[in-house]
């Protein structure tokens, strides 16, 4: 009722076994709620391959991944997951305070002499690679607004950092996210639902 789909990071992955992570997946889509792994997928190709392939197996709809890979192994995975009717979602730029220090690191594209913030390079590789959706962090608003903006509305665009980490709900809308992703606000609160039920709220009113 108050979801629209529930992302797994590595941590909550790694204690589970097959059975159980599909069981959790058949759960969510009998409640009609779409699953993602963030498990921000960055290897060799073959290593991606089999990755996707047993993630698809267990029921996830969508993975997030690393552009850092490159943009030939991004298209792969695109392609890869398209032919099953599934999901990729980029790492753009993360909602930690640190990640600034990688993320705004300028580099150099080709022969260009102007270099560009890593984040904008990613963000490139992004929509050429026709990927499904880009993550950036809700504590970086003006971030989210410039994806916005390069990216014309043609890719959703997901934002942690809601609420424990400082993300604010009406400049994050604002500037062009589609979609809010809470996680330790509400997992670790006495009552999930009602902070679940507060956010939707915030999110109806802004």
């Amino acid at each position: 009722q108050f979801l629209c789909g529930i992302k797994f990071n590595f941590h909550l992955l790694l204690p589970l076994g097959f059975n159980e992570i599909s069981n959790i997946n058949k759960l969510a889509h009998k409640n009609n709620l779409q699953t993602i792994a963030d498990i921000k997928l960055n290897d060799i190709g073959n290593t991606n391959k089999v990755t996707l392939e047993n993630l698809w197996k267990i029921g996830f709809d969508a993975v997030i991944v690393n552009p850092i890979m490159g943009h030939t192994a991004l298209k792969k995975l695109v392609e890869m997951a398209h032919a099953k009717n599934k999901g990729i979602i980029a790492l753009c730029h993360m909602s930690a305070p640190e990640a600034k220090l990688s993320y705004d690191m300028k580099v150099n594209i080709g022969n260009s002499k102007t270099p560009i913030p890593l984040y904008q390079l990613f963000l490139k590789s992004s929509i050429s690679t026709k990927v499904d959706g880009v993550i950036v962090g809700a504590t970086y608003p003006e971030i989210i607004k410039y994806c916005n903006k390069k990216t014309k509305g043609s890719l959703n665009i997901y934002s942690p950092g809601i609420g424990t980490q400082g993300g604010n709900i009406k400049k994050v809308l604002d500037a062009g996210s589609n979609f809010l992703i809470v996680g330790r606000s509400i997992l670790n609160a006495k009552n999930p639902v009602n902070v679940a039920r507060e956010f939707q709220k915030l999110s109806i009113s802004e």
